[in-house]
């Protein structure tokens, strides 16, 4: 059962009305089962049973709150890009486990080109920035760490765009 675009939602396919209800809950998810339906004009069973079938579905994974990093003292967000020689299973299994128990580093990505591997991490200042490389670098053996520390923020979202389902 896949999701594309249909106008039949017992089908298990995905419409316009998912696509708002989505996008509804990808701005606020504390909006009430009654608010929702109100927006995307369905009565409330309906609507519950809409996003039901969205999580069984898995297109909703979960729902979270979004916390504000510099009230956090969160003030630091870096980019770091992994260069390694090792690419066997075992080495992979060590850098997961080491980035795993990180919490600083909240995003990790395999990439192609010269660098292997991307993380996002946030920190307090320049000198926790240097704690987490030491953390890291202890766990794993690296052939090539390098990091760009972000000046300002022009764009950061969580919303996933629809327009491709």
């Amino acid at each position: 059962m896949g999701i594309y675009p249909t106008e039949d939602a017992d089908s298990g396919e995905m419409d316009q009305t998912d696509k708002r209800i989505l996008k509804l809950l990808q701005a606020d998810c504390d909006l009430s089962l009654n608010e929702i339906s109100e927006r995307v004009n369905l009565s409330r069973n309906a609507c519950w049973n809409r996003v039901r079938q969205l999580e069984g579905q898995g297109v909703i994974r979960r729902r979270v709150a979004l916390l504000d990093r510099e009230q956090l003292n969160l003030d630091l967000t870096v980019f770091i890009a992994v260069r390694t020689d090792q690419h066997d299973a075992a080495w992979l299994e060590t850098f997961r486990a080491a980035v795993r128990d990180l919490p600083e580093i909240l995003a990790i990505y395999r990439t192609t080109g010269e660098t292997d591997y991307m993380m996002q991490a946030v920190v307090p200042n320049m000198k926790a920035y240097d704690a987490l490389y030491q953390r890291l670098i202890e766990k794993v053996q690296l052939s090539d760490v390098s990091s760009s520390f972000v000046m300002e923020e022009i764009k950061q979202t969580t919303e996933l765009p629809l327009g491709y389902v």
